[in-house]
């Protein structure tokens, strides 16, 4: 079965929002990184997905005339098999994504990127009730600390444990990098 790994949203657009931190960016990148090398070591097809909506006013991080809606600084570099522009939270939405995969034969998909609890979890529930095989990597997707309705702190440990346990078994295995990439060797 072919493997593809999916890059969400892993774009400078986020450091100009109000809650980005960059105490775990590191953590992140280095997985991420990884994640990217692994695959392209592999052969496998590596999807670069990128956000834009709202007013395309230059004063919005998410608005292409931005110049923000580009990879995130420190992000591996790498030659995408293919580039879409999401508009919506799941990346499989009005991109020509989903045609592009199948056209390839991929049966497999890899997600990571930004942000876990969103455009990640809205990716993999999708991908997997188009009938995907999906591996997540949590190691290898970011979120930031929220604010919950009576106002106490969601902190981004908890958003990763919570998507977690709502997609393993459901949607998704959960994977660390190396068990993602060897996933999807044993399954080529």
């Amino acid at each position: 079965m072919n493997t593809a790994l999916i890059v969400i949203d892993v774009q400078e657009s986020f450091r100009h929002r109000p809650f980005f931190t960059e105490h775990t960016l590191p953590a992140y990148l280095a997985a991420q990184n990884a994640l990217i090398e692994g695959a392209v070591a592999r052969g496998l097809p590596v999807i670069r997905v990128l956000h834009s909506d709202g007013p395309e006013v230059a004063s919005n991080p998410f608005a292409e005339v931005s110049g923000q809606v580009r990879p995130l600084e420190g992000l591996a570099a790498f030659e995408p098999a293919a580039t879409v522009i999401k508009h919506r939270h799941s990346a499989l939405v009005g991109t020509g994504l989903e045609v592009w995969l199948t056209r390839h034969g991929v049966g497999r998909l890899i997600i990571s990127g930004i942000r876990t609890e969103q455009c990640c979890e809205t990716t993999t529930r999708h991908a997997s009730d188009l009938g995907w095989t999906v591996d997540y990597v949590t190691e290898a997707t970011l979120t930031w600390d929220m604010t919950q309705p009576d106002g106490s702190t969601l902190s981004a440990a908890d958003i990763k444990l919570r998507t977690g346990t709502v997609l393993q078994g459901r949607f998704c295995t959960l994977c660390s990098v190396d068990e993602a990439l060897q996933r999807a060797t044993e399954a080529a």
